[in-house]
């Protein structure tokens, strides 16, 4: 068996063909889509990017006890159990700078070898020690400009004057070095390659001929890095937000059209599995936002493609699959691919066999630590906040105290504690570290950065735009009533249940 797994970032699957979408051509989704299984009810997991890849890697659910930080030493990561149990040589190629910050340091490790392509958003590339700040000032809308050295805007900058032909845009030489992997071990077995681009992830910048099919008119300074928050801009703004947006996606299609054209040329589709999906969505203005992170956890975001071709099942191509699946599901589908064993801990289902079989699940758990915890089961999506976000009860369970830029701070760790192990740390004992206000994860990616907070149920089957909040007290405690038992089944600990009202772990009050 050979494998190619494609992981893109911030990928709409509304905008995509095979998912309906007409706004942005996409024929080289629709001609992977004629060759793989569809799945049409697939869901994140943990969010945002690196919360997203330790579930991917490890087959759990970890946003219950844990924010944005590295593997753990008690994590199982598919590569090295593929590695261990079947000998299969893995490589990672990807442009995703967030591998190579405090709280991703432990990924590409797993590996047996990995490519880093630089220059996305705020990766520390190239070093310009006295850059023109009056002159890229003019040339960047003020609310994407920054001349702080440590800021992602003012790296991006930077980078970005590096960047002038197609053939330097990060993500189309992450694909370039897909191919040389494949030039040189396409003829060998056993080995799996992973493509991973930071596109369509923002900034939204494309390569000239991909902008032109979405020219808005705009005469202003470069605007393609929409703000985190509620929709403040004026309608023509937003749209050169959004067609920026749009140019980055028919990139990403294009680069997917010649992977598919390698596989037709050498006739991968024999004998090669093909993986492709993304880590989350991304609000392009729909109920009032930009991006993630700040609001509920609407289908844009949580609701993602999925395509994969099995060559031990040819047959399937072209078909759909309703099956609830999630990004946890990804480590035990490759594992099956290669013929390994998921270990106790895994939760997640091979996609493989959900492909052609019934629901591997009765729902989906998904969220943000700190935030709300969420459930989809094909119909309904119940998002369940705590009663106040500023009032709970929240600890990290780690042994890597890192954040996303930087170590947990003496202030935090001032007051940590040793907790027994969890049912899925091998028998580890952990710190347990109280959130704090000043924790620098507070107001970026936890709890402190939410703009919504309002316990929510909605029907998507007769509001599929998630615009009428539904008042069902029989739906909303049969949903919560699946919450538990899901959030029981990950091992989340105590505090979890009690911060969304719902007693113990061990059951309580779920209304």
């Amino acid at each position: 068996m050979k494998a190619v797994f494609v992981l893109f970032d911030s990928l709409n699957r509304h905008l995509l063909g095979p998912y309906g979408g007409t706004r942005i051509p996409t024929p080289n989704f629709d001609r992977l889509a004629a060759r793989s299984v569809t799945f049409d009810k697939h869901y994140v997991g943990s969010l945002p990017c690196m919360p997203a890849r330790r579930d991917m890697l490890t087959g759990r659910l970890t946003f219950l006890h844990r924010s944005w930080g590295p593997l753990e030493p008690f994590d199982n990561a598919f590569p090295e159990i593929l590695h261990r149990e079947r000998g299969t040589y893995s490589h990672l190629v990807t442009d995703h700078f967030h591998y190579w910050e405090d709280g991703g340091a432990t990924y590409h490790n797993r590996y047996d070898s990995y490519e880093f392509v630089r220059g996305q958003e705020g990766d520390r590339w190239k070093a310009m020690v006295q850059p023109h700040w009056e002159r890229l000032r003019e040339k960047y809308h003020a609310r994407q400009f920054s001349d702080q050295r440590r800021s992602y805007f003012g790296q991006n900058i930077i980078n970005r004057e590096f960047i002038k032909e197609e053939k330097d845009f990060p993500s189309v030489r992450c694909f370039a070095e897909g191919f040389d992997f494949l030039d040189r071990n396409r003829e060998a077995d056993n080995w799996l390659l992973q493509i991973e681009t930071f596109d369509p992830h923002e900034p939204f910048t494309a390569p000239e001929r991909f902008k032109a099919k979405f020219d808005t008119g705009w005469e202003g300074p470069i605007r393609d890095w929409p703000r985190y928050g509620r929709v403040d801009e004026l309608p023509e703004e937003c749209e050169e937000l959004r067609a920026n947006y749009y140019a980055v996606v028919a990139m990403c299609d294009h680069l997917l059209g010649e992977l598919l054209d390698y596989f037709d040329r050498h006739d991968l589709w024999k004998d090669t599995a093909l993986v492709v999906t993304t880590d989350h969505g991304f609000l392009l203005g729909e109920h009032d936002f930009w991006a993630k992170n700040r609001m509920n956890l609407y289908e844009e975001v949580a609701h993602i493609p999925l395509f994969l071709h099995d060559p031990r099942h040819a047959a399937r191509a072209g078909s759909r699959s309703d099956a609830l699946t999630q990004s946890i599901d990804l480590a035990a589908t490759f594992l099956d691919l290669f013929g390994a064993t998921p270990p106790a801990e895994n939760e997640g289902v091979s996609l493989c066999a959900a492909a052609a079989g019934p629901s591997p699940r009765e729902g989906a758990l998904f969220g943000y630590f700190g935030g709300a915890v969420n459930v989809a089961d094909g119909r309904y999506t119940y998002h369940r906040f705590p009663e106040d976000l500023s009032q709970q009860e929240l600890y990290q369970y780690t042994l890597m105290p890192t954040h996303i830029f930087s170590p947990f701070t003496p202030e935090e760790l001032a007051s940590a504690e040793l907790s027994p192990p969890l049912d899925f740390t091998k028998g580890a004992t952990l710190l347990k570290v109280p959130v704090i206000e000043r924790s620098p994860m507070y107001n970026n990616y936890g709890p402190g950065a939410l703009l919504e907070s309002e316990t929510r149920l909605y029907d998507l089957a007769s509001d599929p735009g998630q615009e009428r909040p539904l008042a069902d007290p029989g739906e909303e405690r049969r949903l919560a009533d699946l919450m538990t038992r899901l959030m029981r089944a990950n091992g989340a600990p105590p505090e979890a249940f009690s911060r969304l009202a719902f007693g113990t772990a061990s059951g309580g009050d779920h209304g």
